[in-house]
């Protein structure tokens, strides 16, 4: 319910409404800390699996530590670009921008185990990505009709299945740990599991704010027991927060520039899940907050903005930036559409992206920690695109088309051995699992003829079972 202190209905449904300082800057910050975790939390994945020493005295330390700090460097300049807007780039709208989790699965296979000297290709994929993705504001508004419920569904279904394994490394003792006699030790998933059970009763019992930064009071709970069991030792957090330093601007090209066909194929092809992910967020800003469609210039904008965001963020070392879907449910909740609120949090993710130390202070969450909170955003993310095949009329081919493709990609993303006689581009490619799924699905979706209308779920689940329909 909008809580009418801060302005009349009115006012509240209105993007440019500013509200008073003292109330713009707690709503603000409350954006900033639904997202805060999820944002910062790619870039650490994307670490681990180029195989990055977590440790403060490690060679590896400042390239992470940087990698952190311009994860929330470019998420609030990204959300400023969208709340403020350039001419036509922007949507004007209160969208919260932060790093995706769409792109990880793409992301981990073109970086896995090859150190910093994987990141040139990978942050040269995200720059011609992020141009790609702003071109697509030119034309957004025609190709919706390739990506309909049934196929957004999956790729949903798809990111959080393909991440999945990652939670459950993390709350185990983390990748290097695999093999190890502390790997999947009762303390390391003592830590994992006071994450998710603090954050799951915050959620569901408690109120306001408590709800809303569940995931964060989760990782602090985690954070201070990983402390007193030992996992992390106090002197590590000194170190982190001294050998950080206080300030530093964004170094342009830090990892080298590389082109990679596979890298900028993986990020074009994304671009497009990206792309209608965000027309997705903000019809449902506009709809939630101000209780009205999203105009084609608002969509436009909002395209433009995701593509030069994910520019901006390659050239310095940051990852791809699309609008964060927490944050548009957030608006619902509070009823508070002014943009101008959420140019007040990107303004502090500036803030944050600037000062080191918080990043380093950051790098110290035990992975174990770590592994507690993403076990619950990724199964979010699997939840988030089943509500969203719910919209599906599953008739046979329909069916066929979702199995089809999550079975290949699934199968192709566990078993990446598989394709081990092909070039490397196309098993960077395929082995992500996610853009072969997408790509069947909307291929299948586009050439499959519409099936019979009196064809039942009954009777297919009972021919692919091979046990028959109650008729028979």
């Amino acid at each position: 319910m909008a809580d009418t202190s801060i302005g009349t209905p009115e006012q509240l449904r209105d993007p440019n409404y500013t509200p008073a300082l003292h109330k713009a800057i707690p709503l603000g910050i409350q954006h900033v800390m639904a997202m805060f975790i999820a944002n910062v939390t790619p870039a650490i994945i994307v670490a681990g699996a180029a195989g990055f020493g977590f440790g403060s005295d490690s060679a590896d330390f400042p390239q992470l530590l940087y990698m952190i700090q311009m994860s929330m460097l470019f998420a609030g300049i990204a959300t400023l670009i969208q709340t403020i807007g350039v001419g036509p780039v922007g949507a004007r709208l209160p969208i919260v921008q932060g790093t995706s989790f769409a792109f990880v699965p793409i992301m981990i296979p073109l970086v896995a185990g090859k150190g910093v000297d994987g990141l040139a290709a990978l942050f040269t994929g995200v720059l011609i990505g992020g141009i790609f993705h702003g071109c697509l504001g030119f034309f957004i508004g025609r190709i919706r009709f390739a990506l309909p419920p049934l196929v957004t569904g999956l790729v949903v279904t798809m990111i959080g299945l393909a991440l999945v394994q990652v939670g459950i490394q993390y709350s185990a003792g983390g990748v290097p740990a695999i093999g190890t006699p502390e790997y999947g030790s009762l303390a390391n998933w003592s830590a994992a599991l006071i994450v998710i059970v603090v954050t799951l009763a915050l959620k569901f019992f408690a109120p306001g704010m408590w709800s809303i930064s569940s995931v964060l009071i989760g990782i602090a709970a985690g954070y201070v027991w990983a402390i007193v069991i030992g996992i992390l030792p106090v002197g590590s957090i000194g170190a982190s927060w001294t050998n950080a330093a206080t300030f530093s601007l964004p170094d342009p090209f830090r990892f080298g520039f590389e082109l990679s066909f596979a890298a900028i194929l993986g990020f074009c092809l994304m671009a497009f899940v990206s792309a209608v992910e965000t027309v997705g967020d903000v019809s449902g800003i506009t709809k939630g907050g101000a209780g009205r469609e999203a105009t084609e210039e608002e969509i436009t904008g909002a395209t433009f903005a995701d593509g030069i965001g994910t520019a901006l963020a390659g050239a310095f070392g940051a990852l791809p930036n699309t609008s964060f879907s927490q944050n548009v449910g957030l608006i619902a909740m509070t009823g508070v559409m002014s943009r101008h609120v959420v140019t007040v949090g990107g303004i502090f993710l500036i803030i944050c992206g600037l000062m080191p130390k918080v990043g380093g202070i950051i790098r110290t969450i035990p992975i174990e920690v770590l592994g507690g909170a993403v076990v619950v955003m990724f199964g979010m993310v699997v939840a988030s695109g089943i509500s969203m095949l719910s919209d599906v009329k599953w008739d046979r081919r329909n069916m066929v088309i979702f199995a089809i493709s999550i079975s290949l990609g699934l199968g192709l993303q566990l078993e990446p051995g598989a394709l081990g006689k092909l070039p490397d581009t196309a098993q960077i490619l395929l082995t992500s699992g996610l853009l072969p799924a997408a790509g069947l699905a909307i291929v299948l979706n586009l050439v499959l003829p519409q099936p019979l209308s009196d064809v039942s779920t009954d009777e297919i689940s009972g021919g692919l079972s091979g046990q028959g329909t109650p008729a028979e």
